[in-house]
């Protein structure tokens, strides 16, 4: 099999002989540099408008770097978040070998809002107040790990082991936690409520400065690992008989990418909060753009594409509609829509 064929393979789709698109094409990789440049300076275009416009001090004064190093906060957040979901929602839906799901079908959404769900349900308002701080960052980053690699060791052991199962299992859990948050959240008082809902919504507002020391590393390292495997994800994209043929161990592979997986999906919920659809509107858009399946090009496209969005929508909406609170919800509107689009046209995407 020759390289071209067997790095530039699509997850999901088919036959991997008809799909494969090569980046060394000059008109390919010309289109691809290019729109990484637009990216680029798009993402330092926001990143710079997000701290500068509106700022009440005069440019290049003391008070206007203090007032944006204040605003850095919030992109820092957006930095971290669209580094874990856009690699883990590509690592995923190549081990899946499906383009459609993504890493929060496994229940990660599910368990925060149970989480957050059970604290206001038996402490009150002050469950909020109790989840806040390093040390519940860390609890709640470790419980969502440890769930998922635990039914991933489970569900992937042994023969009649499949990702298959794996993702129905995986469904079956988020809905039963969804179940019993609903009930939870019906016999709260309004007040309650109110206080919970907003904590429910992804939200850069929801990220603290002190989990950074955390969550940096985290993502940094689980980040570097998953790019730093792009050709074994590439061979891991063809299937898993080819992938033995080829003399790489599957199974092995696949919880090594899973578990970091895990690792970037917990550490952007306990940051900001669920973000269902983003990552999925990050990755279906970054294979749009980079117009080929190999991760070597596809991780850099998703990641810039996924900071453009964020950053682009908390920019447009803080500063032209004045809406800053809805950014999740509207993301969260656009990604749906998309998925949807996505499942009426896929094989034509």
């Amino acid at each position: 099999m020759s390289e071209k064929t067997s790095t530039m393979v699509p997850a999901g789709l088919g036959n991997p002989l008809r799909h494969s698109k090569a980046l060394p094409s000059r008109k390919v990789a010309t289109r691809y540099w290019v729109i990484m440049g637009l990216l680029i300076l798009a993402s330092l275009g926001f990143a710079y408008g997000f701290m500068a416009w509106g700022n009440p001090m005069p440019p290049g004064s003391d008070g206007f770097w203090r007032i944006a190093e204040l605003r850095a906060t919030s992109i820092t957040t957006m930095a971290i978040v669209a580094v874990a979901q856009a690699v883990a929602t590509v690592s995923f839906q190549t081990v899946t070998n499906n383009r459609i799901i993504t890493p929060s079908i496994m229940g990660f959404d599910s368990l925060f809002v149970a989480v957050q769900t059970t604290s206001v349900y038996l402490l009150g308002a002050a469950g909020v107040v109790a989840l806040q701080g390093v040390p519940q960052f860390i609890f709640q980053v470790v419980i969502m790990v440890a769930l998922a690699v635990g039914l991933y060791g489970w569900l992937l052991s042994g023969k009649l082991g499949n990702i298959q199962i794996m993702l129905l299992i995986g469904i079956i859990i988020g809905a039963g936690l969804g179940s019993v948050s609903t009930f939870m959240q019906r016999m709260l008082t309004p007040s309650e409520f109110d206080i919970l809902t907003a904590r429910l919504f992804g939200s850069i507002s929801n990220a603290d400065v002190s989990y950074f020391p955390i969550a940096i590393p985290l993502v940094a390292i689980s980040a570097a690992f998953l790019i730093g495997s792009s050709k074994r994800l590439n061979v891991v994209s063809l299937g898993r008989d080819t992938t033995m043929n080829l003399g790489i161990n599957h199974r092995r592979e696949v919880m090594k990418t899973l578990f970091f997986v895990s690792i970037l999906i917990a550490v952007s919920t306990a940051l900001i909060g669920p973000l269902t659809f983003f990552g999925f509107l990050a990755a279906m858009l970054a294979y749009q753009l980079a117009d080929t399946y190999d991760h070597r090009y596809v991780f850099p496209m998703a990641v810039l594409t996924g900071f453009v969005i964020l950053s682009g929508a908390y920019f447009i909406m803080k500063n032209v509609f004045y809406a800053q609170g809805v950014v999740g919800i509207i993301i969260e509107l656009v990604g749906g829509t998309a998925f949807l689009i996505f499942i009426l046209r896929k094989g034509r995407l």
